[in-house]
């Protein structure tokens, strides 16, 4: 799986460890910044996971800024994103498996072994469709007529 991933300069470290958990998990990813701790805006680097996931570039895209809500809030206004603030592994897998969630946003504040546990569950989960369907298409009708 090809995943893209971006962080603003409070994630920048919790990023690193997810790229190596990735690679652990033999996942390529596109690290589209940022690149240090150095202050950067947060919105620059959503728009650019959410878009590189939106055409099709990458499968999925990771998130990661001091809350999440930021960079939730900004990767949803690229249209075909599904982004989701997950707290936990249940949230990530939830996120999949009812919302077709594409992209995930995490808190770095969450510490590194809630990362690594809702990185994965969002990484495993595949999405159950069925009665969900209905309610995606609602999403994406939404998000064509606003």
């Amino acid at each position: 799986m090809r995943i893209a991933i971006g962080c603003d300069h409070r994630g920048f470290n919790a990023k690193q460890e997810v790229m190596k958990q990735l690679t652990a998990a033999n996942h390529t990813y596109q690290d589209v910044g940022t690149y240090s701790t150095d202050s950067v805006d947060y919105p620059d680097f959503a728009r650019q996971v959410g878009e590189v996931v939106a055409s099709n570039k990458c499968d999925l895209g990771i998130l990661i800024c001091d809350t999440g809500i930021g960079m939730s809030i900004a990767a949803n206004k690229v249209k075909g994103v599904r982004a989701a603030l997950c707290c936990s592994a249940f949230f990530a897998e939830r996120a999949r498996l009812h919302n077709n969630a594409n992209v995930i946003c995490l808190a770095a504040q969450f510490g590194p072994q809630v990362i690594h546990d809702a990185v994965n569950a969002f990484l495993i989960t595949q999405y159950e469709g069925g009665r969900h369907d209905r309610r995606v298409q609602k999403i994406k009708d939404i998000e064509s007529t606003c």
